[in-house]
């Protein structure tokens, strides 16, 4: 079997529900994923819009989560299973889909890595975080969404 993510709350390539998203609740959804790649030691989550009218987006970023773990539970705090890194806003956590106008993707990318920890405190920035795992990925699944407003 290969690397892959998914969450129950929406299909790969549907619309995300209103409730992950800053119409509604702007909880995180549950993203589980199946068959890490052998030697993984620890994951590390971004999502992101690339159709934001500025450029990519992140909305999402959580890193040193442990091999263990195959999910990261709707609306829980990042740290309950890894550490919570910056998004687009300046802000630590997640930050539902919320594109001015139109629909946008959301990609959920799960990198499996060959390290336990980047070294990062929480908080991090994305630019930091792709820095350290640089070198150790052993595989990317990706899950996508769309939103529309």
């Amino acid at each position: 079997m290969a690397f892959s993510i998914s969450s129950p709350a929406f299909v790969s390539g549907g619309d995300i529900p209103r409730q992950f998203t800053c119409q509604g609740d702007d909880l995180s959804p549950h993203i589980v994923w199946h068959d890490a790649p052998a030697g993984t030691r620890s994951f590390v989550l971004i999502a992101d819009d690339p159709d934001a009218p500025r450029g990519t987006f992140t909305h999402w970023v959580v890193f040193d989560v442990p091999a263990d773990h195959t999910d990261i539970p709707s609306g829980s705090r990042a740290d309950a299973v890894g550490l919570s890194g910056r998004n687009s806003s300046n802000k630590v956590g997640y930050m539902g889909p919320c594109p001015p106008s139109g629909t946008h993707r959301y990609f959920f990318r799960l990198s499996a890595l060959d390290i336990g920890t980047l070294g990062l405190t929480a908080g991090a920035s994305r630019e930091a975080i792709e820095q350290e795992m640089s070198g150790h990925v052993l595989g990317v699944a990706e899950l996508m969404g769309r939103f529309h407003r």
